[in-house]
């Protein structure tokens, strides 16, 4: 098993009378994800992906992203929200947080579209200069405002580096399998196309074309990926009891019934920095509807003990946190004595940084759960390909159960809607000419 779950430094804050009645639902929600027939359930395409996947489209993608490789110094992830996330993630990973810095043999891959920034934009303009560029724009419509205007910027400049032809064999589209403009324009200019499944939401998607091209370009082993999330997938899938997803779903919605509202994913490692950022979408997204759920907050130690350490220890006890600790020490480094021992750190020689980290690990877990904080762990095993594709599958299922168990449909985003809406309005949009007017007035 890639990732545990520990829950004896969390039970012990919970009203026994409650858990029973959250284990009792959490149960109830599983069975209604594997019964498919619950709110959403049209987007349950995720659960049974590790073994249904398309082989054919796989095939594509991983034959794809050789020749990427073999075409460009630079790889453009065009993208925004669960489009871009997952693969942002996977690479920190498995890789390195530093991953096009590092000489790897394999594209540097930076990601456009998921916001709107000319500084940034220009940067990356910059960092395409004087060397080959490939680019992969990911959007099931193609008409979402921040990677439409991205996909813009980087087809014109690969138009003009190497032709329209040049620049059809350099432009990769994930997007719908038979809809949208961005599909329209793909079959008219002859790009190769991989699909954003139907039955799969973007947060939903990593191990879709939609994460497993930026992942493959990067140099991980997608086979390893697919069968830890296949793992996974058989062992969470053989009923509720002793479930950890089932588990997990259960403290945190008791946490929620019991007053705390926030959740905070702590990780030990920068590697697991981006991890974090695609779990606070999952479950933000997931489950902030109806005026109900957790608000998820990330935080990175030893860093953050300097920063938001302090008012985890001691400020208003609404929180609690759930901390990915790695058992693993792939890259050890020891360190060193000092005859003198002048910062009188002569005690920590010929200890290996992973020690010390677990030691930090150890000794913020009990100041916390001292300070009231109750602390949900989950051990994994290492930070390969495989730990990933098991650790996604979790938090994925994890989530359905809790947003069930809470009483949202966990695979919708209305509220997202809302500000599509007005900047479409704002920025003249046809069909919006109404809104444009009510909105500028509200805005003096």
């Amino acid at each position: 098993m890639a990732v545990k779950l520990i829950d004896k430094h969390a039970v012990d804050f919970i009203d026994k009378t409650l858990y029973s009645e959250v284990a009792a639902d959490a149960a109830k929600a599983y069975k209604t994800v594997y019964d498919r027939s619950g709110a959403g359930s049209d987007f349950l395409g995720w659960l049974d992906l590790p073994e249904k996947y398309d082989r054919d489209e796989y095939v594509r993608v991983k034959a794809a992203a050789e020749k990427i490789k073999q075409s460009c110094d630079v790889f453009i992830v065009i993208g925004i929200g669960g489009s871009y996330l997952g693969a942002r993630a996977a690479v920190e990973f498995v890789k390195s947080p530093l991953y096009n810095n590092l000489k790897k043999g394999t594209p540097d891959i930076y990601f456009a579209g998921k916001d709107i920034n000319s500084a940034y934009m220009n940067e990356l303009l910059m960092l395409c200069k004087d060397r080959d560029v490939c680019i992969n724009v990911i959007s099931k419509s193609g008409t979402t405002t921040e990677p439409s205007i991205a996909f813009r910027v980087f087809r014109e400049l690969l138009e003009k580096k190497y032709g329209e032809k040049g620049a059809c064999g350099r432009i990769f589209v994930t997007t719908d399998k038979s809809r949208g403009k961005l599909k329209a324009l793909a079959d008219e200019k002859g790009y190769e196309t991989f699909t954003v499944p139907d039955d799969i939401g973007g947060r939903y998607s990593v191990l879709t074309s939609v994460g497993l091209l930026p992942i493959a370009v990067a140099g991980i082993d997608v086979d390893a990926m697919m069968r830890g999330a296949a793992d996974a997938m058989a062992c969470y899938g053989k009923g509720a009891e002793d479930n950890d997803c089932v588990k997990y779903a259960t403290l945190r919605n008791c946490m929620y019934r019991g007053g705390r509202g926030i959740e905070i994913l702590v990780t030990y490692d920068p590697a697991l920095a981006m991890f974090n950022e695609w779990w606070k979408q999952l479950y933000g997204e997931s489950e902030g509807k109806d005026n109900k759920g957790l608000y998820p907050s990330s935080v990175v130690f030893s860093s953050d003990l300097h920063s938001m350490g302090q008012y985890i220890q001691q400020g208003t006890r609404n929180i609690f946190e759930t901390v990915m600790n790695i058992k693993a020490d792939d890259s050890p480094v020891v360190i060193p004595d000092d005859p003198q021992n002048v910062d009188g750190m002569n005690f920590v020689s010929k200890k290996t940084l992973h020690y010390i980290n677990e030691n930090a690990f150890n000794a913020t877990l009990l100041a916390h759960v001292d300070g009231q904080v109750p602390n949900v762990i989950l051990e994994l095993r290492d930070r390969s390909a495989y730990t990933f594709g098991w650790l996604v599958y979790f938090f994925e299922l994890a989530c359905a159960i809790s947003g069930y168990t809470l009483g949202v449909n966990p695979f919708d985003q209305p509220g997202v809607e809302s500000y599509k809406k007005n900047m479409y309005a704002l920025l003249g949009k046809p069909g919006y000419e109404e809104e444009r007017k009510a909105l500028l007035e509200r805005l003096g």
